[in-house]
């Protein structure tokens, strides 16, 4: 399978339609001026086509100097287990790495950890710090 990846923002119609594999926003929460709207705020994204269709997507989130977080990386589902997840994140990584970065976060969705451990990642200690807060 031939695809292409690019580092630009892909439209938000493509977007969403991706996104909407995920599941992640089935409260509803946010809208989808909303989602693409963060993902405009990014400090730097990778986008994966194959012909004219978006079927991964992954971004960072930075200062640009010691915080860093990599979020949303998605794969639609007919494309997942074909080594595209892993192409975002080597991107997305080498950006970072290329730039100075020392350690770089990242939010998983469930079911997922095996895979980013694959990959290098590590499980934060339960005592370390982090949380989160529903608003």
């Amino acid at each position: 399978m031939e695809i292409e990846c690019k580092n630009i923002l892909p439209n938000q119609e493509d977007f969403h339609k991706l996104h909407q594999t995920t599941g992640w926003n089935a409260e509803g929460y946010y809208t989808k001026d909303q989602l693409y709207k963060a993902i405009c705020n990014s400090w730097y994204s990778v986008s994966i086509y194959r012909k004219d269709e978006l079927i991964g997507f992954g971004r960072v989130v930075s200062d640009g100097v010691y915080q860093t977080f990599i979020c949303d990386v998605m794969v639609h589902p007919d494309y997942q287990k074909q080594g595209i997840g892993r192409t975002i994140l080597k991107n997305l990584l080498k950006k970072c790495q290329d730039e100075g970065m020392k350690k770089v976060q990242l939010f998983s969705a469930k079911g997922k950890h095996s895979f980013y451990k694959k990959l290098g990642f590590t499980e934060r200690e339960p005592e370390a710090p982090g949380m989160s807060l529903l608003l």
